[in-house]
């Protein structure tokens, strides 16, 4: 049986199930509460496309600000408490939305310094979850593991916002976030309950984090993984665009229902699952970097698509954005397993939560900056027209990879790529 063969037919243990489920059900609860604040600011609280790209900023801040220095503080503690006291946190902040909007207080200052607090401990929790997971799953698996986990999260994107949109009919937007608020409460009893090779890591002389930083960056940077990270980048400056402008372009411009909204939202879900269950066997015919390649060129004729809907209203304007967001979506579980895969196969673990935190942070700050710069464009030129800066930056993601080594990347060969 060749390696590949043998990895296939190599269950995956019974920690990366629990893993797995906890972070299921909290990504379930995460697409509920992306359209339920989004419905917040433009409804609740009365607020415009301006606001929806400061929410979208406030979420991501503090990755700009402390993204850096997060991974070099994980690698220095006990991976799986850190995951459980962030999933704890993360359960009573966003609990608290619901109980401002009962009060009486809740408004859009509060609102974003409880997103932005959120993210603080959620950029915790990403740097440890990354650099726990090769320690549940053996190398050689990875790939694999990361489909399942992409293979779920597609389902609860493409159930979340549907279950959302009615959630948000039935008892308003506020209290809809109650969902995201569980499904982290349970995420961390299943964190607590893994079982897993956790030492305490080994300090070796006095602690220096500008080198502990330095290192991360120069790793994340080296090689292959360099344009692979500059694309990365540029892809999530399309993406950010889209956080930002898709809601009100929906919502406002082709006057949807916030139901209809949420079944096209659901539709990215839908493809998100395509993408992600047939991820693997792509990868094998025409390889890793390919993979990702081709998925980039897919989001930028999806968000054409989605700029067609314009040209219609109604149910077609509806159709049209949802094939649009389901094209994007299939891209995205086309190519995130492959990418994450490789990182984490190429990168040996003491410089894991650096590495991925550390990408993390400088992918979250640029939907920090291109958030709000989106929200002001979209104001000034319009919603549609503001989508062709979104197609230009996948396009752009997509040239980087297809002009270098990436190319010719796959994970089969990946002694050949750190030689």
């Amino acid at each position: 049986m060749t390696g590949r063969a043998a990895a296939d037919a190599t269950p995956l243990p019974a920690a990366f199930t629990r893993f797995w489920t906890g972070e299921t059900v909290s990504s379930f609860g995460t697409y509920v509460s992306v359209l339920a604040l989004q419905v917040i600011v433009l409804e609740t609280l009365h607020g415009t496309v301006g606001d929806v790209g400061w929410l979208n900023s406030a979420r991501w801040l503090p990755y700009l600000v402390l993204g850096l220095f997060a991974g070099a503080w994980v690698e220095r503690r006990r991976r799986q408490p850190v995951l459980v006291a962030t999933d704890l946190a993360a359960g009573v902040l966003l609990g608290a939305i619901p109980v401002a909007w009962a009060c009486g207080v809740l408004s859009l200052p509060l609102l974003l310094v409880v997103v932005m607090l959120f993210g603080t401990v959620t950029l915790l929790n990403g740097a440890a979850s990354m650099a726990v997971l090769p320690r549940l799953v053996d190398r050689p698996l990875l790939q694999r593991a990361h489909a399942r986990i992409d293979g779920s999260d597609a389902v609860a994107q493409a159930s979340g916002p549907a279950l959302a949109g009615v959630l948000i009919k039935v008892m308003g937007a506020p209290l809809a976030v109650v969902v995201d608020a569980a499904s982290y409460l349970f995420s961390a009893a299943m964190m607590a309950s893994l079982r897993v090779a956790d030492p305490i890591p080994a300090v070796t002389g006095p602690r220096n984090l500008r080198r502990e930083i330095a290192d991360g960056m120069r790793w994340l940077y080296k090689g292959s993984l360099g344009p692979m990270s500059v694309s990365t980048h540029i892809w999530f400056v399309g993406n950010a665009t889209l956080g930002v402008v898709v809601p009100a372009y929906a919502l406002q411009v082709l006057d949807l229902q916030v139901l209809a909204f949420a079944i096209t939202s659901a539709a990215a879900g839908v493809g998100a699952l395509a993408g992600a269950s047939v991820t693997t066997r792509v990868g094998r015919g025409i390889g890793t970097g390919r993979t990702i390649i081709g998925a980039h060129a897919l989001s930028a004729v999806a968000v054409m698509v989605m700029a067609a809907a314009g040209l219609g209203s109604g149910v077609g304007a509806t159709v049209v954005l949802g094939v649009g967001q389901l094209l994007h979506g299939c891209a995205m579980g086309l190519s995130n397993s492959h990418e994450m895969a490789y990182r984490q196969t190429v990168t040996p673990d003491h410089l894991l939560a650096r590495t991925n935190t550390t990408g993390r942070a400088f992918n979250r700050a640029v939907v920090v900056v291109v958030a709000p710069l989106a929200g002001l464009l979209a104001t000034a030129i319009g919603e549609r027209d503001t989508l062709v800066v979104a197609v230009v930056a996948f396009a752009l993601a997509c040239a980087v990879l297809a002009g270098s080594t990436v190319r010719t990347v796959d994970l089969t060969s990946r002694t050949r790529e750190l030689e």
